[in-house]
């Protein structure tokens, strides 16, 4: 391989000819980028083949994190850096007349995720590749991946993400280590040699789960982890009996066909669930056929492996690895629960007992039979514990796997799993006092936290090279493997030479931001004007509502008032809705028309502007992060597990402006009143307002003047050309369904320190010590940190290479 700027570029040429038949003028910029992704795949190859060869040959104990989703965005600029080969690569591009950066832009995010929940996913896997720690992903190989999003006449269209229509040069093959998936058909008990009974599925539609692996680069330590996809394919070994080859190849289609299929119909459930089972049958079939290949054994292993499940989707992993130890390796109960009990860690994401998980016993029963037969015996077995431990009858009701014809995932996983962690120290909290009370009553060493973190690798030194390349000519660059030196910058925060260099990187981010949006918006933005930004899911809970209604008595206050002037700001939001999320999807609809008034008001426009950018994705994430001034955390409080989002803003030299809500509650521990803007409802005061029932919207529209105007504009047309109705749905939900997120009730609060934060960015010098502020204490919020935690607290795994 390369190791110079001359062997990189007479390998470059000849791969180009050899693949391509082509030279370097003659070349197309996408063979010019799979050329230089396929030499730097091969590059980490050579680490990937030892670092897998010194796990599996000295036997030692690794993770497999199933998630549904991994946000792994573009891996040409991480890879490089990680292997420490950006610099010879850049410089040996220059030489021969082509741009990195242009290459860069040729690669597609990866369709392989949504939101939070697949990008921590994949900062852990940074994280635990680059401490050197033996840990995979494992995840489905979506076609299109969640969508890619249009808007057209202001309304969110969707469209297939064809990430995969160029290939995926990052991925190998691995067809001789399918395993075959059994779906349907049905459970009977039959007799075994020796006379004993045993329980087998009979007639089931067979798949072929097929691999392909994705190297997981550490930083500049040798090491390489896999992110493992499973792809469905038809068996070799059986045809389907009761339907024809056309159905089964389009049933098997839709397994890895799009991240979270439409779950408004039975048939989109079903696929999800089908979708679960593939994932977590086909990865622990693969664990295990290469634990027994080794071991002979299955009793050692949960000493080898052990599994986090990230949230609900992967819960099937448990009575599926019962069904395995039981029917295939022919274990006894005891024995293989004993096991499984010491195999699965599970990670909890939300608060809301409306959003954890359950199926329809008929689904599970007609989809995996076998798989239901022993989530009952797992239920019955649990109560009779519980009446054991004298555990009153409605709590077991609140705790039982199966109840009212449903299986309660959530249920399952607390009680299978031998660690049960929230996301953020108010998350956990809240489960532990509220959401899982009963079983943190019975099993409270279960329960434990883990503060969500970032890879500040990619989201600080690959997302901003200017910033990065700075902070390492001021404190050296041993904060990129020990991010707790980040705070070495502390010295540094009130010196006015620093500030005054950070304020030049921060508007130079924010003049890049404003050549994208002008590329792809056609707005022109003011890059001297504040840019206050809320990137994220759109959802209710995060109120992307109430910014929306915020910049509406902005609006408001300067029409009716000529001497009413702002700071400019450009309000920027990025945001995908679900496709069955009616609301969600209206709330985009407002934000854009929103934006078409105000933005082509010649009195109100050069005081602030109004962008929604379009398919929010990690590449955009990238460019908007480091520009922005002011970072948006404004769910209500305890409904936000973590966020990492805030994180990544706070990392950046963005200032906080947001409520007490999951990790903003550390994020303000750690900053202080002083560098932070914290408004509204804690979260026991939310409790509390919603137990006495102490909450009107009506009374709020009736005497508050500026929230009836803009409350009445949703249903006068001002936003949607004259037509009253476009908006009525949102104006319904706040109105007419009381206002569930306590919009209007922390709306005063949200106005007026947006007022605050405004009159302090005017501050420059205050404004600057700030954001260093925050820059010197976001080493915490590393997914280094959250992993160190992990790895001592729960997994236990050994280091790739010496030691452990």
């Amino acid at each position: 391989m390369f190791s110079t700027t001359k062997t990189f570029i007479h390998e470059f040429k000849k791969r180009l000819t050899e693949k391509y038949g082509v030279g370097l003028d003659d070349s197309h910029i996408t063979e010019r980028y799979d050329v230089l992704g396929s030499m730097v795949r091969d590059y980490a190859n050579i680490n990937w083949r030892k670092s897998r060869d010194n796990v599996n040959k000295k036997g030692k104990k690794q993770l497999i994190y199933f998630s549904m989703e991994f946000l792994i965005g573009r891996l040409l600029t991480n890879n490089l850096i990680n292997l420490g080969i950006y610099d010879v690569v850049n410089k040996g591009l220059k030489e021969i007349g082509m741009d990195l950066h242009t290459l860069e832009a040729q690669e597609s995010d990866a369709g392989l995720g949504n939101g939070g929940l697949g990008r921590l996913a994949a900062c852990f896997l940074d994280s635990i590749a680059s401490l050197g720690y033996a840990g995979n992903g494992h995840c489905i190989r979506y076609e299109y991946g969640f969508f890619r999003q249009k808007i057209v006449d202001g309304r969110q269209v969707e469209l297939p993400d064809q990430w995969l229509v160029n290939g995926n040069v990052w991925e190998v093959r691995k067809p001789k280590h399918a395993v075959n998936v059994k779906f349907y058909g049905h459970a009977e008990t039959y007799q075994k040699r020796n006379g004993e009974f045993g329980i087998r599925t009979v007639n089931p539609t067979i798949v072929k789960a097929v691999p392909y692996d994705m190297s997981v680069v550490g930083y500049r330590n040798g090491v390489a982890n896999t992110l493992r996809l499973w792809s469905a394919e038809p068996s070799d070994e059986e045809l389907p009996k009761n339907e024809s080859f056309d159905q089964y190849l389009t049933t098997l289609r839709e397994i890895n066909h799009g991240l979270y299929p439409d779950d408004s119909t039975e048939k989109g459930k079903m696929l999800r669930l089908r979708q679960q089972y593939f994932l977590v049958s086909a990865g622990l079939q693969s664990a295990i056929r290469g634990h027994y290949r080794r071991h002979k054994t299955l009793r050692n292993f949960h000493q080898h492996y052990v599994f986090q499940l990230n949230d609900t989707h992967p819960i099937l992993a448990i009575p599926e690895l019962m069904r395995i130890l039981l029917d295939d390796y022919e274990y006894g109960w005891d024995e293989s629960w004993d096991i499984v009990t010491k195999t699965f860690a599970y990670t909890n994401h939300t608060t809301m007992v409306e959003a954890l998980e359950r199926w329809p016993v008929r689904y599970v029963h007609h989809l995996v039979p076998r798989n239901y037969m022993i989530i009952e015996e797992i239920h019955r077995r649990s109560q009779r514990e519980f009446v054991a431990k004298e555990v009153s009858e409605g709590d077991r009701q609140n705790m039982a796997i199966i109840r009212d014809g449903m299986i309660h995932m959530t249920n399952l996983a607390i009680y299978a799993c031998f660690s049960v962690n929230g996301v953020a120290a108010l998350h956990t909290e809240i489960l532990k006092a509220q959401t899982f009370k009963e079983f943190y009553k019975l099993y409270p060493d279960k329960f434990q936290n883990k503060t969500n973190g970032i890879t500040h690798r990619r989201w600080f030194l690959a997302s901003n090279p200017e910033l990065s390349k700075y902070l390492t000519s001021l404190i050296g660059d041993s904060y990129i493997t020990n991010p707790d030196d980040f705070e070495k910058l502390l010295p540094f925060v009130k010196d006015k030479k620093v500030q005054r260099k950070f304020l030049q990187i921060k508007h130079l981010k924010k003049e890049q931001l404003a050549k994208y949006i002008k590329k792809a918006n056609g707005i022109n933005i003011d890059v001297d004007s504040i840019f206050d930004v809320q990137i994220k899911r759109l959802h209710a809970y995060k109120r992307q509502l109430m910014n929306v209604f915020r910049i509406m008595m902005l609006y408001f206050r300067m029409k009716e008032d000529t001497d009413f002037r702002i700071h400019p700001v450009t309000f920027i939001f990025g945001a995908k809705a679900a496709p069955s999320y009616y609301f969600a999807k209206k709330v985009i609809e407002l934000i854009n028309g929103l934006a078409d008034v105000v933005n082509n008001d010649p009195e109100i426009s050069p005081f602030m502007k109004i962008v929604f950018i379009e398919n929010y994705g990690v590449k955009t994430a990238e460019i908007i992060i480091p520009a922005t001034d002011i970072s948006e955390q404004i769910s209500t409080a305890g409904k936000e597990a973590s966020g990492t989002g805030n994180m990544k803003f706070m990392m950046n030299g963005a200032l906080t402006l947001g409520t007490l809500d999951g990790a903003n509650v550390e994020i303000h521990e750690r900053v202080g009143g002083d560098h932070s803007f914290i408004f509204g409802l804690t979260e026991p005061e939310v409790k509390k307002l919603k137990e006495e029932n102490g909450y009107n919207p009506w009374d709020v529209y009736q005497n508050d003047r500026e929230i009836r105007r803009i409350l009445d504009s949703l249903i006068d047309g001002t936003w949607s050309q004259g037509n009253p109705h476009t908006f009525k749905p949102i104006f319904d939900e706040v109105m007419n369904k009381g206002d569930e997120y306590l919009i209007l009730k922390d709306l005063p609060a949200y106005f007026k320190r947006m007022d605050d934060i405004v009159t302090y960015y005017r501050k420059k010098s205050s404004w600057a010590e700030s954001a260093l502020y925050n820059i010197a204490k976001s080493g915490f919020f590393s997914s280094d940190r959250t992993i160190r935690q992990y790895i001592d607290e729960i997994w236990h795994i050994d280091k790739v290479k010496n030691g452990n």
